[in-house]
């Protein structure tokens, strides 16, 4: 989707259309969830800080998140999708890979489908959309993102390698800011550039990540769409539009997030035994702890004693604290956990 939480707000709010807005708080400690496409043009990005868009945009409107409204619409689009195919794989809210290959009506082109699934949201949710098509996810999610906003875009296997050359690294699926500066002090700044390294040059720089960015760079993907995707974390943060300065607050603070974890747990029946303590401070320096145990963290009683442990080897007494949160991982099936034996009276 396009600027989906924006997009949404302007659609139900006709004075922000056309206006540059924010999804987000504005607050000192706010951050920008989703910027329309007018915001985007002052240099308004997601998960910038509200301080910073508005530098940028001084007339940026701020409009408070209704995720109840964002997941209606989300699950509308996925009504349509299932009119196509049942191979569905949820990236996000707003964004799904799709295996058309043997597709419901039988259409013989994947852009057709794509043409109709556009309209068809255009019609019933009065939202845009964009596709990406390709014959592997890495260049599909690549595609899906060229032509934006209502856009379609088609990567034919013969003019793959071409594209891919002239892609710039940070496009690269796994290429983030620290890892796109580490490439470019190693002069690759291109798809091609990265397609002249060996793979045992890529492995020794960049680890296991290393046959990734190599298999890329040669339009390589083997993964399947997998409408089961496997959840491999639970968790949940805060950020604090005061410093946590207090030793009581921090307790008191990590006590309310390891109850909203152990809910969230529960709701979604997700089970992992490695929990993670994550630490902002007012410098925006970060700091993890984690610890893994023999049994899967699934309740508050569970999860609380291990969080305030991991909080103490943090050393936090005297550094302010911007943002806390908790997370569950390392994700384990029932076959992990002993059956209690029924033994008849």
């Amino acid at each position: 989707m396009d600027a989906f939480y924006a997009s949404v707000e302007q659609r139900d709010h006709p004075e922000y259309r056309g206006k540059a807005i924010a999804v987000g708080r504005d607050e000192s400690r706010g951050v920008v969830s989703t910027a329309s496409y007018e915001a985007r043009k002052y240099g308004v990005r997601s998960a910038m800080p509200s301080t910073r868009a508005r530098e940028l945009c001084p007339d940026l409107i701020f409009v408070p998140g209704r995720m109840a409204v964002y997941k209606e619409i989300s699950a509308q689009i996925h009504e349509i999708f299932r009119e196509y195919t049942d191979i569905i794989e949820p990236l996000s809210i707003d964004e799904a890979f799709l295996d058309v290959t043997h597709n419901k009506k039988n259409i013989e082109l994947a852009s057709d489908i794509a043409r109709e699934i556009k309209e068809k949201i255009k019609v019933r949710t009065q939202l845009t959309a964009s596709a990406g098509i390709s014959f592997n996810k890495f260049l599909a999610k690549i595609a899906s993102d060229y032509r934006k906003p209502d856009g379609l875009y088609v990567i034919h296997p013969q003019k793959a390698l071409d594209f891919i050359a002239k892609l710039p690294i940070e496009s690269f699926w796994g290429v983030g800011k620290v890892t796109a500066q580490k490439m470019h002090k190693l002069g690759i700044h291109n798809g091609l550039q990265l397609r002249q390294c060996s793979l045992e040059y890529l492995m020794r720089q960049f680890g296991k990540a290393g046959q990734l960015y190599f298999d890329f760079s040669h339009g390589i993907d083997n993964r399947t769409v997998n409408p089961e995707r496997e959840r491999k974390s639970a968790g949940c943060e805060r950020t604090y539009e005061k410093d946590l300065t207090e030793k009581m607050s921090v307790i008191i603070e990590l006590y309310h997030i390891a109850v909203e974890l152990s809910e969230r747990l529960k709701k979604s029946a997700f089970k992992g035994n490695t929990l993670t303590l994550k630490i902002r401070f007012s410098d925006f320096s970060t700091l993890s702890k984690s610890i893994t145990t023999g049994q899967a963290f699934t309740s508050l009683e569970e999860i609380l004693p291990h969080a305030k442990n991991l909080l103490k080897e943090t050393h936090y007494e005297n550094r302010p604290i911007r943002l806390l949160g908790l997370s569950v991982s390392h994700p384990l099936s029932d076959e992990h956990f002993p059956r209690q034996l029924r033994i008849p009276f």
